[in-house]
């Protein structure tokens, strides 16, 4: 099973994209948590793609779907995977779709969460992430024991650059500009379902859940 997650950000594709690959058993790869991890090392893909991304702009292309190619072609993506931040664009769509191709290989489903501005603002404008472990909260949703505090490991709460209004809402113009067009794209071949991602957490997955399975 090969899936792909769409909607803007905020809708919850990674939170969900990680309940989804654990109940279902394929490889959960995100992109933003590859390009996180490239920062903390200090590579130099690392260190490009933080300047698009703390300005709330897309990573150039060659950079994304280099680094995806290479991924989706490791052995615990033989039996599937479900890609969360990828793809954004129309040309990303298609280098993707000519490297599954190549292996004789298609994409299966295409899921697209809705979710209008305010959610989208309420979600990320509060949320925290653990500098030490990644772990991730809300200051309303789904606050720490202590306050910035995590709870798993003790390390210290953050908001990240790009979960700031400013570069928020700068994000969701980039994505009605770039990354919509995707949702015409993967409609047009009969891959892509609509999921409502305003509702409570637990309703949008179980609603993922029947489509894949």
């Amino acid at each position: 099973m090969r899936v792909i997650l769409l909607g803007p950000p905020g809708a919850g594709k990674g939170t969900q994209a990680a309940s989804i690959a654990k109940e279902v058993g394929i490889s959960h790869i995100s992109t933003g948590e590859m390009f996180r991890a490239s920062l903390k090392e200090g590579t130099p893909l690392g260190l490009e793609a933080k300047k698009y991304m703390d300005s709330g702009e897309l990573v150039p292309d060659d950079v994304v779907v280099g680094m995806v190619r290479e991924r989706i072609q490791q052995p615990d993506c033989k039996e599937g995977f479900l890609l969360d931040g990828f793809p954004r664009t129309i040309i990303q769509a298609q280098k993707l779709d000519e490297t599954l191709e190549n292996d004789g290989l298609n994409m299966d489903l295409v899921i697209n969460l809705v979710c209008n501005d305010k959610t989208v603002l309420s979600r990320l404008t509060g949320r925290r992430v653990c500098r030490n472990c990644g772990a991730i909260y809300h200051v309303e949703n789904m606050p720490s024991k202590q306050s910035g505090i995590c709870d798993e490991c003790g390390g210290e709460l953050y908001q990240r650059d790009d979960d700031k209004a400013d570069t928020i809402l700068n994000r969701l113009k980039v994505y009605r500009n770039s990354t919509e067009a995707l949702i015409d794209y993967y409609r047009q071949k009969d891959l892509l379902k609509d999921v409502d991602a305003n509702a409570q957490r637990e309703e949008t997955l179980k609603a993922m859940l029947v489509l894949i399975k």
